[in-house]
């Protein structure tokens, strides 16, 4: 028998003996099987047979081995992580941390197979090792969570999401399905409860179908007892997202630079308004007359036309042109100042600062038509600009109204308290939200 068939027979046998005995009389012999072995090393050999003492020797003797692939693409840690060998695979990573991210030839890295094979211990070791691994796609376009569900690992999942941050968690595959998605059309209940506990699912994610898993379940058989149980399970946390909705917050960043160019446009359109107002400003003094003698209405240079010729229209129109300066400078400070508005009470302060904005600089436009319009077309033109800026005020009231009584309504429900018009309120507009998304 040569020396490698001894070699593989020690490695099958956990026999260090022979081992240390083969390589004193062939130093060289671990070094010619990692060039010339075309299938398993013996280091393969001793994993799978989970002989702990002969991989260590190897190991000590050529760690290169650790990095061999064998005709599958597999490496000695993608066998131990199959197997669930912790020890080895702990002595394995130390060896060569870097084949965490390797693939055998079905593409899977050793943390998908721990993961398939529901190894919870070498699993955490090799995410604490390599956490860039967790991250990794498996065919399907899903990562190791959506594996753990496909074959009902619970042990794994409890293992792996109190280290992952929402992203990964709330990842979705090439057919847009988080992993709650999965649980739900596979009624895993142990699987759901656990998710929901975790309180890192977004319950309001659409797969590519632009189904939330509430969608899923309301496509499920109702007299599936496991179906009604799920529901019991995963009512109040669709109850929580209900009233914590996230598309006003992710509008709000898409958005956040448009809305900040329109907010420092008004600024600079009030700030000019107030130096150029209608009319102009004075360019002379006139205090008093040829002979010294006051005159009824003076004026110093520099000072606005408008205040004396229509000094009504001149107070209302600096009151209304300064509350759309301040307002635009708060939405720029908000938008800057990096405020959390995934809180409603901040969105809602955001919103009456635009509303102010918008509605006080169309209401400055209106008194500036008013004022320079020449006296014998003002009774047409001021009745339109009157009506225009009406209207526009009402339609803007009634937004803001709806808007705070909808604010309010959430503010409640969240202290628990139910008020009967705001819930049938509440109770059209879901249903209204879910045909539109269907």
């Amino acid at each position: 028998m040569g020396a490698e068939n001894k070699l593989y027979e020690a490695a099958s046998t956990d026999n260090t003996a022979i081992l240390n005995l083969l390589l004193e009389k062939d130093p060289f012999l671990l070094e010619r099987i990692s060039y010339t072995c075309s299938n398993k090393t013996p280091l393969h050999v001793a994993t799978m047979k989970g002989n702990l003492r002969f991989v260590q020797g190897i190991l000590k003797r050529n760690l290169q081995l650790a990095q061999v692939l064998d005709s599958q693409h597999s490496s000695p840690l993608h066998v131990a992580s199959a197997k669930g060998y912790l020890d080895i695979a702990k002595t394995l990573l130390s060896a060569a941390p870097d084949v965490c991210l390797s693939r055998d030839s079905g593409g899977k890295i050793p943390l998908h197979l721990s993961a398939m094979n529901g190894h919870a211990g070498v699993l955490a070791e090799l995410v604490r090792v390599c956490p860039l691994a967790a991250r990794e796609k498996v065919d399907g376009g899903g990562n190791v969570l959506h594996l753990c569900v496909k074959y009902d690992r619970l042990e794994c999942l409890e293992t792996l999401v109190p280290v992952l941050n929402e992203e990964v968690v709330n990842a979705k595959d090439n057919d847009g399905n988080t992993i709650m998605h999965m649980a739900i059309r596979d009624k895993q209940i142990e699987i759901i409860k656990y998710l929901v506990e975790t309180n890192k699912i977004n319950l309001n994610a659409k797969n590519s179908q632009g189904q939330t898993v509430e969608d899923i379940l309301d496509e499920t058989s109702h007299e599936d007892d496991t179906v009604s149980d799920i529901k019991k399970i995963l009512q109040p946390a669709l109850t929580k997202s209900r009233g914590t909705r996230t598309q006003p917050v992710k509008w709000l960043t898409k958005k956040r630079d448009s809305i900040m160019v329109v907010a420092i446009l008004i600024a600079t359109m009030a700030f000019q308004a107030a130096l150029s107002p209608p009319g102009g400003l004075w360019q002379d003094e006139l205090t008093q007359d040829s002979q010294g003698n006051p005159v009824p209405n003076p004026h110093h240079a520099g000072e606005a036309i408008m205040s004396n010729s229509n000094p009504e229209f001149f107070q209302n129109y600096i009151r209304v042109n300064t509350v759309a300066f301040v307002s635009s400078l708060s939405i720029i400070l908000f938008l800057i100042s990096g405020l959390p508005f995934k809180h409603r009470f901040l969105l809602w302060l955001l919103m009456v600062a635009m509303w102010l904005t918008v509605t006080s600089i169309a209401i400055t436009y209106g008194l500036s038509i008013l004022v320079i319009t020449p006296k014998r077309y003002a009774e047409s033109k001021n009745h339109v600009v009157e009506t225009a800026i009406t209207v526009w005020c009402g339609v803007m009231a009634i937004l803001l109204v709806g808007n705070t009584v909808r604010f309010i309504d959430k503010w409640l429900w969240a202290k628990g308290i139910v008020v009967r018009p705001f819930a049938r309120f509440r109770a059209k507009y879901d249903r209204a939200g879910r045909q539109e998304s269907a």
